[in-house]
């Protein structure tokens, strides 16, 4: 856990958040501004930078991290019409907070290619 994380305080419960799903090593989340209908974040529990680290790290959390944007799909019912999945990794990619954490988005016709 790093202290000055945003999502680390949310998985210690420091920073309230509206939590979707939860299993022993993932937190799934609403975002706070959410870009559609469904917007899901899907952490681990356990702090890595992004993406590539977490899977570097621990691959079998990088598959359950995929495992529970795939559940939280259905739990909000964008699994049929169809999601999409996101990992922005560094600051060219769009990552702002620096804890891996894949976006669940659906809800709404996403078009490509996206910005």
């Amino acid at each position: 856990m790093s202290t000055d994380c945003l999502f680390c305080r949310i998985v210690e419960r420091s920073v309230p958040a509206t939590v979707v799903h939860e299993t022993e090593t993932v937190l799934a989340f609403r975002d706070i501004a959410p870009q559609a209908d469904t917007h899901i974040l899907v952490i681990p529990k356990e702090h890595h930078s992004d993406a590539a680290a977490m899977a570097a790290a621990d691959p079998q959390l990088a598959g359950e991290v995929l495992a529970v944007a795939g559940e939280v799909a259905k739990i909000d019912g964008v699994d049929a019409s169809g999601y999409r999945l996101v990992f922005n990794t560094g600051e060219d990619g769009g990552q702002t907070v620096f804890h891996a954490h894949c976006h669940v988005l659906g809800g709404r016709n996403l078009t490509w290619p996206p910005g």
